[in-house]
This record gives structure tokens, C-alpha cells and sequence, in this order.
């Protein structure tokens, strides 16, 4: 198997790949990622549509009853928690950064709630750096076409996405792969009889 028919592939299938969460400003890409944890991108647009609104800037956030957040953020689970990341995040963005979200990965993941999968979303949308994040999409889609073996975890899952396709590539399939795994290669009921990558697939 060779990289570039996976990447010709997903050319075809999805020729404009592109982060399916809304923002309009670094921090909200930043928080928006750190609320999707166990969350769908769709719910969270719904709560950051009406949160982004009612506090339309970085200092409105930071100064938010963290209850009124919970309140708004309440349909994407753990919401109490992640309240209390937004507040967290705003107040450091604001008091360590000038408010601006840094191409600092350190910094990004000394942040409460953000790890190296969302520290890798958000260097990839904003500064185009080269990573990919592993989700569970990602994961799956990495095992069943051999990138990764069952046993992996996200980091090696990672390692290995980063050894087997080019590094001019990594933005796009960075997407690619999510809504591959979304839409196409699913967990449950998969669409494998069109799919030109089947030939690959170690799926059960």
C-alpha cells in the first residue's frame, strides 16, 4: 500500500477538507476544541453559538459567572468541568499571551483541559503546522487500513501517521482523516462497498 493512493483517495472523496467546528477568532477554535471532548462538533456549534455571543470577547469571558456558563455549555456532558476551563483559559490567554492564542505547544498544553490532541488541532488550523490529531476517527481509520496496529495508542497511532504519509500533506489529511472516519469509514455500519480503499482494510 503506498501512501499517495490513500492520499489520492481521500483527494477524491473529500477535495475540501476543512475543520467542521465554528470560530470566528483564535481562543474560540481553542475553546471550541477543548469543549468537543466526548462531545459531537455539531452540539458544540449549537452551545458556542449562544456562549460566543452572549460574551463576545475574550475579557466578557473571563469576567462570566462561571454559572451562566455551565448553564449554556450544559447539553455537551462534563460541562461544569469544561465552565471552568473557559474561564481558566480566558483568564491566562488574557494575563500570559496578550490574549492571543501562541504557537506554543508548552504553553497550550499547561492549559486545564487541553492536551496534545487539541494543542494538535489548533497549531494545525492556525499556524498550519504540520500535526495530525488523534481522535477516534483517526484511530480507527489508521488501524483498518494498516497505518497502525490494534494495540497502538494515540501517540503511536500518531508517530506512525507522521512516518507513513509526507509532511506537506499533514494539513489536509488531518481533516481528510476525521471526516473519512465520520462520515465514510464508521465505527458502526461502515460504507465499504464503494469505498476504494477496502482492498486495505483489516476491518472484522
Amino acid at each position: 500500500m503506498k501512501s499517495k493512493e490513500i492520499v489520492d483517495c481521500l483527494n477524491k472523496i473529500i477535495p475540501e477538507p476543512k475543520c467542521e467546528l465554528n470560530y470566528n477568532k483564535d481562543y474560540e477554535l481553542l475553546l471550541a476544541v477543548m469543549l468537543s471532548a466526548q462531545a459531537t462538533d455539531k452540539r458544540v456549534n449549537m452551545v458556542t453559538a449562544i456562549l460566543f455571543d452572549k460574551y463576545p470577547t475574550l475579557e466578557a469571558l473571563n469576567k462570566a459567572d462561571v454559572d451562566d456558563i455551565m448553564e449554556i455549555i450544559k447539553p455537551i456532558g462534563t460541562f461544569k468541568k469544561k465552565a471552568l476551563n473557559v474561564k481558566d483559559i480566558s483568564k491566562r490567554l488574557l494575563e500570559e499571551q496578550n490574549g492571543q492564542v501562541p504557537n506554543d505547544r508548552a504553553f497550550l498544553e499547561s492549559l486545564n483541559g487541553v492536551g496534545r490532541k487539541t494543542t494538535n488541532v489548533v497549531l494545525s488550523n492556525l499556524f498550519n503546522e504540520p500535526y495530525i490529531a488523534v481522535d477516534t476517527h483517526v484511530a480507527r481509520v489508521s488501524k483498518r487500513l494498516g497505518i497502525a496496529q490494534k494495540k497502538d495508542d494515540v501517540r503511536e497511532i500518531e508517530e506512525k501517521l507522521y512516518k507513513f504519509f509526507k509532511k506537506e500533506n499533514m494539513n489536509r489529511l488531518h481533516h481528510q482523516l476525521v471526516l473519512f472516519g465520520r462520515y465514510y469509514c464508521k465505527a458502526m455500519k461502515p460504507e465499504c462497498a464503494n469505498c476504494e480503499l477496502k482492498k486495505y482494510c483489516k476491518k472484522d
